[in-house]
């Protein structure tokens, strides 16, 4: 028991012990392929977060080497992500100047700060919170946040300033009335990388593949677009010097060497003023880590536990606050890559740290011309994705109560933005959840030829009994939706003032709550007091168990709780029956 307990928060000690040599090679192999999309993804993303580039690169080491000692899934890749590192520019743009020391040390806070909520929530086992957002919901939020991103990158791609602004349409009037300032080099580079990005991911692999490249080889080779536009675009503006002679803006000087230990900077007046947005982070960031994570541990039937993804999430982003980072979590492309290079243990995450780490020792100065424009090329290309209109053209066909929550969460998010985006639809969920449930589906039922099969009156043709209602309750009943039974019921029996006998069948009520509790009370008094008696059928264990600790049987009167409905209609019926001179 001891070491089953030791295991479930160390996972590393499931997968240590029988870790082999072939192991070894597929984990490093699928390292070496995540660090090479790593390294430009993670400047990239601290540029979107208006962090110095390094930021990125110090955020993609320590933090994957927690995640591989505690990560319970096998194939998440830790890390900057595009979704956060907007939220992350959105907050501290209020607070101070993009790339200040305060900024920079405001971020440094946030990682910490989102650290300890993640590793609280998983100490304290609040995994379950995820499923307050639905999937049409999280999806109008990513195509929204996919759009903002994608926007936000225009003045590295034109090459010309453009005020940030939380409307996209200003975002666009502003480029167009400004088009003559377009800076025409940066705008080539920027074509240039989305050329390479896009054939990367959409032609070179099939290419490969009909030249007769092993589909493993040709789907790694297919993962280093990045790379190759980095190399590409970098070589350009050093051999023609255009970073002097065009202007086309440059990462320039990146500082050498691992980053420093340091303690965040808790500056009591700005975690109250950061708090709300840590939290957000939070929740966005296992969410977006966790769907990803349970979509690969389902195609090799692993298990995840979500508590522990917490508890591992919160070590990754507190390591990260304290050697220079910012906010990470799991990312959909960089985790996908992982999964299909083959990494079979988190050893592959913490090999892509050690590669990570020796960029930021060794090569950086390699990284001094490298065009900005490229980076939010890298950016553009991997947010593209996330905008998801099959769910859209799905919910709407099957659901538009859910389409309308889509939508609204898309235009809150659009509008009012990110933050804003992610508490509306998170609101719009449960409000759909009450107001589905508050009317819970009531079926009268009646016996299907002569077996002991009962269905909805509706929509079979069954047998029924003149002094016998038999309803099905197709819900689990509590405060906001006891109102409707009741009156659903007395309704039904006042228009039949034949009947004698109710029968509910509880088989799909699975909880009552008191205020449910108190209301079939009542309505068994009112249903006795016109004539009539209350039964019940198909009562779930865990709920007969809570109605025999009060008195409910016994303020049920001639009431009975039959084990199934058919021996409930035998009974009841047999009463109704006319008795023999």
């Amino acid at each position: 028991m001891r070491r089953r307990t030791l295991t479930s928060f160390l996972p590393i000690l499931a997968w240590l012990p029988g870790y082999d040599r072939q192991a070894m090679t597929n984990d490093s192999i699928a390292g070496l392929i995540v660090a090479i999309m790593l390294v430009p993804q993670g400047m990239a993303y601290a540029l979107l977060a208006g962090l110095p580039p390094e930021v990125g690169l110090y955020a993609s080491i320590v933090p994957l080497v927690f995640y591989g000692l505690l990560g319970s899934s096998r194939a998440l890749a830790v890390g900057p992500v595009a979704i956060v590192s907007l939220m992350v520019a959105t907050t501290l743009g209020e607070i101070a100047e993009s790339g200040s020391v305060g900024y920079v040390s405001g971020a440094v806070l946030l990682a910490f700060l989102s650290g300890a909520i993640l590793l609280g929530m998983g100490l304290a086992r609040l995994g379950f919170l995820v499923n307050f957002l639905s999937h049409p919901v999280i999806s109008g939020f990513s195509s929204a946040a996919a759009l903002v991103i994608g926007f936000s990158q225009l003045k590295h791609l034109l090459g010309f300033d453009i005020p940030r602004s939380h409307l996209i349409t200003e975002t666009i009037a502003h480029a167009v009335t400004h088009i003559s300032d377009l800076n025409v080099a940066t705008f080539v580079i920027a074509l240039i990388s989305i050329s390479i990005l896009f054939f990367f991911k959409g032609r070179l692999a099939a290419w490969l593949a009909s030249a007769g490249v092993a589909g493993g080889v040709a789907d790694a080779l297919a993962k280093t677009g990045p790379l190759v536009a980095v190399l590409v675009t970098t070589l350009l503006v050093w051999l023609l010097g255009l970073n002097q002679s065009s202007g086309v803006k440059v990462v320039a000087d990146i500082p050498a060497g691992l980053p420093p230990l340091s303690v965040p900077d808790l500056d009591f007046a700005l975690v109250r003023q950061l708090l709300p947005s840590a939290l957000l982070i939070s929740l966005v960031g296992f969410l977006e880590s966790v769907s990803v994570a349970k979509s690969l541990a389902s195609k090799r039937r692993q298990k995840l536990d979500a508590n522990q993804e917490l508890i591992a999430l919160g070590a990754a982003n507190i390591g990260a606050s304290f050697t220079g980072g910012y906010p990470v979590t799991g990312g959909f492309s960089r985790s996908l890559v992982n999964f299909t290079a083959g990494a079979v243990t988190p050893m592959a995450s913490i090999i892509t740290a050690g590669l990570v780490a020796l960029t930021v020792a060794l090569l950086t100065p390699l990284l001094y011309f490298l065009p900005n424009a490229t980076l939010a090329a890298i950016i553009m290309v991997a947010v593209a994705n996330l905008i998801d209109v099959k769910t859209f053209r799905e919910a709407w066909v099957y659901n538009k109560a859910d389409a309308a929550s889509l939508v609204a969460t898309f235009l809150v998010a659009l509008t009012l933005g990110i933050e804003m985006g992610i508490v509306a639809g998170a609101l719009l969920s449960i409000a759909l959840y009450l107001w589905r449930t508050s009317r819970p589906h009531m079926a009268e039922v009646g016996r299907v030829g002569n077996t002991e099969h009962f269905r909805n009156v509706l929509r079979h043709k069954v047998q029924t009994h003149p002094e016998v209602l038999a309803i099905r309750v197709d819900e689990s009943l509590y405060f906001a939706n006891t109102a409707f039974l009741e009156d659903d019921v007395l309704a039904r029996v006042a228009d039949h003032p034949e009947i004698k006998h109710l029968l509910l069948i509880m088989s799909a009520v699975n909880f009552i709550d008191a205020s449910a509790l108190e209301t079939l009370q009542t309505l068994s008094e009112r249903l006795r007091d016109a004539g009539v008696t209350m039964n019940m059928a198909e009562v779930k264990g865990p709920v007969m168990d809570r109605l025999e600790l009060v008195s409910f049987r016994d303020e049920m009167g001639a009431g009975k709780i039959y084990l199934s409905t058919h021996n409930a209609m035998q009974n009841l019926t047999a009463k109704s029956e006319p008795k023999a001179a």
